[in-house]
């Protein structure tokens, strides 16, 4: 699991005079709600709307797709919802995470800052992706869903859906980006080994797929692509749903047990942040961090400044243009609000592989990752370093 522990590792530079190593997890208790960040801004994000009447999509709609209780949760104004015991059950397999002081990283970098990182690579799957899997296979499973489909690219979202089917009962197939799942042979096989059907994407299984391989047969594939086939065979078969890893408000939701963990770890070390970091491809990792802070920012009891950082492979958030798109490459799916560079767009496979690099950039990655595994004892990625 090494190798996908940084992918999701928010660091909090803090100021102090604490010198703990790692804030001690015993006396956390997982959190018993989602915190949503929606019920407290003061303008709510618009509805997504149908991909054929551009109307505001209503829960008809979006039943194909999801169960009634997600799609409650992707609507709903309450601060907070819930977290059902079977799913804190699971959670308890790794859940609180602990909150490590990187001193060796401050070291290294010579800086009178203190970092600490909320370390969600203890999980089964090694990232904080079945913060938000375990629960949507739960309400499918309520609902007597037998399959779920969905896309993954470089496995991370892919082998936790699994995992969390593998709990549950319910049959698992995901689409992987090509580039993905030629070059990542192993998270192809962890996905198998939780029970798993995986398909290289774009695929001969799905019109979606066909039509891309008609124009392109070598293409690398993309998230967009893979999206339209899973959603496609979620559409056109009524015993199956759609799982997404990232973008929805229901899944930013479930991922907020990171954040109310880390605020509990830092006052009980004594410390308050001055600045938040976190990664954002999907925003599912950034918001689980900073939407709980953000709460607690807005009502004043404490002010740092917060940050969130893209690759430039996929600069959505710097130099995409905010207006309604899809979320696929096909146009099957709802279309959101969102800074999209086009829901066309085909990443180069630095970002859709994220395995391969030739070059200067990827040089400075690995002199990176060399320094993190020998200065923190820790393994990262080049998907989060990219």
């Amino acid at each position: 699991m090494a190798q996908s522990l940084f992918l999701i590792t928010p660091i909090i530079p803090v100021r102090s005079s604490l010198q703990a190593q790692r804030a001690d997890s015993k006396g956390i208790e997982i959190p018993r709600q989602w915190y949503n960040l929606i019920a407290d801004l003061p303008v709510k994000p618009p509805p997504p709307l149908h991909p054929k009447t551009f109307k505001p999509a209503t829960t008809a709609d979006l039943s194909p797709l999801f169960p009634d209780e997600l799609i409650k949760q992707e609507a709903t104004n309450d601060r907070f919802v819930d977290i059902p015991e079977e799913v804190i059950d699971v959670y308890r397999l790794w859940r609180p995470t602990p909150l490590i002081r990187a001193k060796r990283l401050e070291k290294l970098l010579d800086t009178p800052a203190r970092i600490y990182y909320k370390y969600e690579g203890v999980s089964p799957a090694g990232s904080h992706k079945p913060n938000t899997a375990v629960p949507q296979v739960w309400y499918n499973a309520q609902q007597g869903v037998k399959n779920v489909v969905t896309e993954t690219g470089a496995g991370q979202w892919g082998s936790s859906l699994a995992f969390a089917c593998s709990l549950f009962g319910l049959n698992c197939e995901v689409w992987q980006v090509r580039a993905s799942y030629d070059q990542k042979p192993y998270r192809k096989l962890m996905m198998q080994t939780w029970g798993a059907k995986v398909h290289p994407s774009p695929s001969s299984i799905t019109e979606a797929g066909r039509s891309i391989l008609d124009k392109d047969p070598s293409t690398p594939g993309s998230l967009g692509i893979a999206i339209s086939e899973a959603v496609e065979v979620a559409a056109t078969n009524a015993d199956t749903k759609y799982c997404l890893g990232s973008v929805l408000n229901h899944v930013l939701l479930h991922q907020t047990v990171i954040g109310e963990e880390c605020i509990k770890q830092m006052e009980a070390i004594g410390e308050t942040p001055d600045v938040i970091i976190g990664c954002t491809g999907g925003g599912s990792n950034f918001a689980g961090l900073a939407f709980p802070f953000i709460r607690e920012k807005f009502n004043g009891k404490i002010n740092p400044v917060i940050r969130a950082v893209e690759p430039t492979a996929c600069p959505s958030l710097t130099k995409g243009v905010y207006a309604y798109d899809y979320g696929d490459t096909a146009g099957l799916t709802p279309l959101m609000k969102m800074h999209t560079l086009g829901h066309d767009f085909v990443p180069d496979p630095i970002h859709a592989g994220k395995a391969l690099f030739h070059d200067t950039f990827c040089f400075l990655l690995r002199t990176l990752l060399f320094k993190l595994l020998v200065f923190q004892g820790v393994c990262g990625t080049m998907e989060w370093l990219h």
